[in-house]
């Protein structure tokens, strides 16, 4: 019986029939997509004008050169703003003598505007105007005045810093002047080596809810690399006996501040010592490694394995570490540059001068910054000598708030040599979002945080007597958004899948499409490497770094390769050959590059209509433009802010504004674009009066989209009735024209066979995956060969019931004179289910299934499908991921990565020891230790991880197949089907058989883990990088006898500290 029944359940899905109901469902899901669409109407207009049209084939190389161009232009007008500031604050400083007694009421950031409880104007705190201003996302600020913050741990009285906010205060008019000139600039600062941060427009800074304000403005990137040459830095930790305790927690906390300071184009090591050498990281013995952010976090979740025992043999690790500079200098692979030796130690008995002599000098090539940890100075002496007998720089760090402000000084010894030479070298960061800053973190789009580049360029001391010392003022820069880079380039010259992208001297991306900066755990947070993605991580085809490393070398050329694009969440894959064009940007680290897809990617085509005919056309309710792309420039006059690109065009074309500066060429064909697509509003119109009753009350959105991002949207129920009310909005970025990408339906639509539909289900981000609507679109093309461009994709988005009620109607037909079926999807023997071309189950008797994968519901069918290439299996990798963290995480090193609360626990600390006097005991490790359990708990479950996954696309020759599955005790059979003229097949399937033994094919990623060895490559291997081409690292007239001495706990500090430490007591 159970063979008679396998033979009847094999005889059981005849291919006629299967054939009969794709075939009934086809033509009617078509007709409905063609007709409220109006794909035909569209198409024929466009025919109609192919007479008038001229097509051509886009040189991706003068692309790439002319975009490089503009964008050279834009970086230059930021840099020149920056290059003036220098010049005033150089000038103004040279006037300006020194006042010990200076007093002086200046604007600060933190105190403007507030009151003591009498009404009166707190001191530095003076009325301070500040007006909401669209350019800085209507943020509270003060166009004609700078205002300056001090670092909360700094005196904001202090002579230094009175007598510098002095004559810095005439670079107001310099930051107006440029604002004026160039009024796409946004923050324009002054960070000045005292400390103090000034900032335009003036806007009032919040402390947190510590009353602590972190920034300082010499730890931050743009100020680092300004200020300071590339470097290869060795640092020697101290991890003797002596070192227990509260000693060890402040030279690991120096080690993670001296880490801050060091970027992209450092390289370093780490090397503990007692009676014998401890790599930090042992796989890096005798080398060093780039001072990435990624090798960094590395080091930092290491150093807290460190301990304290035995004896410390200083001059074991000195050899070292002099061996290891001068061997990795050797391989032409550092940075070629400063090289420094960094000593955190409490106490040294020798000085070592046979050491220094023999690796070191006459030249001092080598410097030595020495840092004496706790309060003991029996040693000071001799860590003293050895900073300045080594061009270096000795200082005592004697609890946890003394870290930062020690650490940095060793950043303007550095700076001297550059400073001497006179060498104002203009230095562009990577992209980064500066989230210190309270006022950025507001200064978000709808996409999230502000990716930005910094310029900026160091100011020195030119008086004459001070030359010697090399006295460097500070640092000036401006912000440059990313999205400032995207507005020069012509979305529309790109094609369809095409886009633009740039890239560092190191290999690593400033923008581009596949760079994601957040990731999704319960809000949206900033993935912690996402300034050092490199270009291989994204266009990862490219396994032999051609591409990456012809635009580091910065040169100019073609590359090509096939590519695999995802979208759609990363679900879906495009399959593409992509032609690269690549040049360098001049006068900054950038290399810039252009991908365009083969095919209707490489062509453009020009059409010609009247203005008046185009103006008419524009003027229609229903039309809106890519927001996102410049087809005007609104930026360059502040009464232009408000408008939206339409109106700005509307205005240009009338003659209204002459100022408007905008792409003349992108308009003309956006009003052909009009012109063409303007009778559709009439048909859709007369569709929506027309529609019956019952008939077709599925659909409820018709819509278009032309290349020039001109869009076009028709409802047929009211608005407040629409199923799914984000579809189309500013929020709904994968369907709409942006910066980066053309919608998803026009991008599917595209790359279908001309004239037919392609369906899909939205996969909500939600955990419930669950849509209820279906959206269909398809492609209008100029001509019907092969060098046709894509013009443009029309569509329709209709309620999922209304689109599975037509497949199950389709389904109960059959060819039988009697009316008597052979076979009915109502059977219990069988399951009939929809899926598109990725696999994604659209109807299912079971409607929880909607959405899913298919391999996961049927895995002995999808596995059968794949064998028998009806489907074939893309591996894809990603090399952006996160992935949840397997080891527990108890690293008190990064409990202690923020300063402030480093700072804050510091304050507990010196608290304990005034009313206490007890420098390591536990009170203090209890005060401690509830910091530490707080950093603990915010630390994130999620870490970056490269991963694996799979996606599925149907091959497009096979149209139908029928199967068989042997499985253990049955045959369960299927057939497979080609639904006409769209993206979907109908697969129907004998339940009798479950097939269990063959498990589901799931999607879900895979981590791809490396072992030691593996991971021990990976940190090893350096990939091509270009070093920055100036370098400052030695000067003959160097004077170094200003090389440091002991601290003394200022009676200003102690006073600061007072409120703070009553502040603690209160809690």
């Amino acid at each position: 019986a159970a063979l008679g029944d396998v033979v009847r359940s094999e005889q059981q899905i005849p291919l006629s029939v299967v054939k009969l109901w794709a075939s009934a469902f086809g033509g009617e899901i078509k007709s409905i997509a063609a007709k409220y669409s109006g794909s035909q109407l569209l198409q024929k207009k466009y025919k109609e004008y192919e007479k008038d049209v001229a097509i051509e084939e886009i040189d991706g190389l003068q692309l790439v050169k002319k975009l490089a161009k503009n964008m050279e232009e834009m970086f230059h007008k930021k840099s020149e703003a920056v290059r003036r500031l220098v010049e005033a604050a150089e000038e103004a400083h040279l006037k300006h003598e020194f006042d010990a007694d200076l007093q002086y009421e200046y604007f600060n950031a933190v105190l403007i505007n507030e009151r003591d409880k009498d009404g009166n104007f707190l001191e530095l705190g003076k009325e301070f105007i500040l007006a909401p201003n669209d350019h800085f996302n209507n943020l509270p600020v003060n166009i004609s005045l700078s205002d300056v913050q001090v670092p909360t741990n700094m005196y904001n009285k202090d002579p230094a810093i009175v007598n510098g906010v002095y004559w810095s205060e005439s670079l107001n008019k310099v930051f107006v002047d440029n604002f004026d000139r160039d009024p796409s600039l946004i923050w324009q600062y002054f960070g000045s080596a005292k400390g103090f941060f000034r900032q335009y427009p003036g806007i009032k800074w919040e402390p947190d809810e510590n009353g602590v304000i972190a920034f300082d403005c010499r730890n931050r990137k743009w100020y680092i690399q300004a200020a300071t040459s590339p470097k290869d830095v060795v640092i020697l930790v101290d991890v003797s006996g002596s070192m227990k305790g509260l000693r060890l927690t402040i030279a690991k906390q120096t080690v993670s501040s001296i880490l801050d300071t060091l970027g992209d184009d450092d390289f370093f090591n780490i090397i503990a010592y007692n009676e014998e050498l401890h790599y930090v990281e042992p796989c890096l013995n005798g080398t060093l490694v780039q001072a990435d952010r990624t090798n960094k976090e590395h080091f930092r979740e290491h150093l807290d394995k460190l301990f304290a025992k035995g004896i410390g043999m200083l001059d074991i690790a000195l050899n070292e570490a002099f061996n290891i500079l001068s061997d990795f200098n050797h391989t032409g692979q550092g940075s070629i540059c400063s090289q420094a030796i960094m000593l955190i130690t409490d106490g040294a008995v020798d000085t070592y001068d046979t050491i220094f002599a023999k690796y070191n000098w006459p030249d001092r090539k080598v410097r030595i910054f020495t840092y004496l940890i706790g309060r003991e100075a029996a040693f000071a002496d001799n860590l003293k000598w050895m900073a300045c007998a080594n061009k270096g720089f000795f200082t005592q760090i004697s609890t946890l708030a003394d870290v930062q402000e020690n650490v940095m000084e060793y950043l303007h010894v550095l700076s001297r040599p550059k400073v001497i030479d006179q060498e104002h070298d203009v230095v562009w960061t990577e992209a980064y979002i500066d989230s210190t800053l309270p006022q950025a973190q507001k200064l978000t789009d709808d996409q999230g945080p502000v990716l930005m580049t910094t310029v900026a360029m160091p100011v020195f001391s030119k008086q004459n007597e001070t030359r010697s010392k090399g006295i460097l003022l500070g640092v000036v820069g401006t912000d440059v958004p990313v999205k400032e880079l995207l507005k020069t380039i012509p979305k529309y010259k790109l094609g369809i899948h095409g886009y633009a992208f740039a890239i560092t001297n190191n290999g690593y991306i400033l923008t581009h499409p596949e760079l994601r900066l957040l990731y999704e755990e319960g809000k949206k947070r900033r993935k912690p490497n996402y300034s050092s993605v490199d270009l291989s991580e994204v266009e990862w085809e490219d396994r032999d770094d051609v591409l990456r490393n012809a635009m580091v070398n910065r040169k100019t050329g073609k590359f090509s390769m096939e590519v695999k694009k995802t979208v759609d969440k990363g679900k879906r894959v495009l399959v593409m050959t992509n032609d690269y064009y690549y040049t360098d940007i001049k006068g900054t680290p950038f290399s810039l590059g252009v991908a365009l897809s083969r095919g209707h990617g490489k062509y453009f085509f020009r059409g010609n209509v009247t203005i008046e005919e185009g103006l008419h056309d524009l003027e229609h309710p229903d039309v809106s433009l890519a927001d996102e792309w410049s087809y005007c420039n609104t930026d360059l006059h502040p009464e232009h802010r408000h408008l939206s690109q339409l109106e700005a065009i509307k205005l240009y074309l009338k003659g209204k504004e002459p100022l408007l500066q905008c792409d003349k060429e992108l308009i003309q064909e956006v009003l052909f674009d009009a012109v063409v697509s303007a009778p559709i509003e009439a048909y859709w119109t007369s569709l929506a009066l027309n529609k019956s009753e019952n008939s077709d009350k599925g659909v409820e959105v018709a819509f278009l989209g032309t290349r020039t991002g001109l869009s076009r949207i028709n409802l047929f129920v009211g608005a407040e009735q629409l199923t799914n009310q984000d579809f189309l909005k500013a929020g709904d970025k994968e369907n709409i024209f942006n910066a980066d990408h053309f919608p998803l339906w026009y991008r599917r639509a595209a790359e279908q066979i001309p004239g037919s539909f392609v369906y899909s289900i939205p996969f909500s981000t939600g955990p419930v995956n669950k849509s209820n609507v279906v959206t269909a679109s398809t492609s209008i093309q100029l001509l019907d060969e092969r060098k046709s461009p894509v013009v443009a994709a029309v569509g329709i988005q209709m309620k999922l019931e209304f689109f599975q009620r037509k497949f199950w109607t389709a389904s109960r037909q059959c060819a039988s004179l009697d009316g008597k079926c052979s076979i009915s999807c109502d059977d219990e023997t069988v399951n009939c289910y929809l899926i598109d071309n990725n696999g994604f189950i659209l109807v299912s008797e079971d409607y929880t299934q909607t959405g899913d994968f298919f391999g996961e519901i049927e895995g002995a069918v999808m596995n059968k499908l794949l064998t028998m290439g009806s489907f074939k299996r893309i591996t894809l990798y990603d090399y952006q991921a996160m992935c949840r963290a397997n080891k527990e995480s108890s690293d008190g090193a990064h409990g202690l990565l923020d300063p402030y609360n480093a700072f804050l626990s510091a304050v507990k600390w010196i608290m304990t020891e005034l009313v206490l006097f007890l420098v390591e005991f536990n009170l203090c490790s209890w005060w401690h230790s509830d910091m530490t359990a707080k950093a603990q708990k915010l630390k994130q479950t999620l870490e970056p991880c490269d991963t694996e996954y799979p996606a599925f696309v149907s091959e497009r020759t096979i149209k139908e197949t029928t199967g068989n599955i042997a499985c253990e005790d049955c045959s369960k059979s299927f057939v497979i089907q080609q639904i006409p003229s769209s993206n979907l097949f109908m697969v129907v399937v004998d339940s009798s058989c479950l097939c269990e033994s063959v498990a589901p094919i799931t999607m879900a990623p895979i981590e791809i883990r490396y072992n030691e060895s593996l991971k021990c490559e990976r940190l090893k291997a350096q990939k091509i990088r270009r070093r920055p081409e100036s370098c400052h690292g030695f000067h003959p007239e160097e004077n170094a006898r200003e090389c440091g001495g002991a601290p003394s706990l200022q009676a200003q500090t102690v006073l600061l500290l007072l409120p703070l430490l009553l502040m603690l007591f209160s809690r």
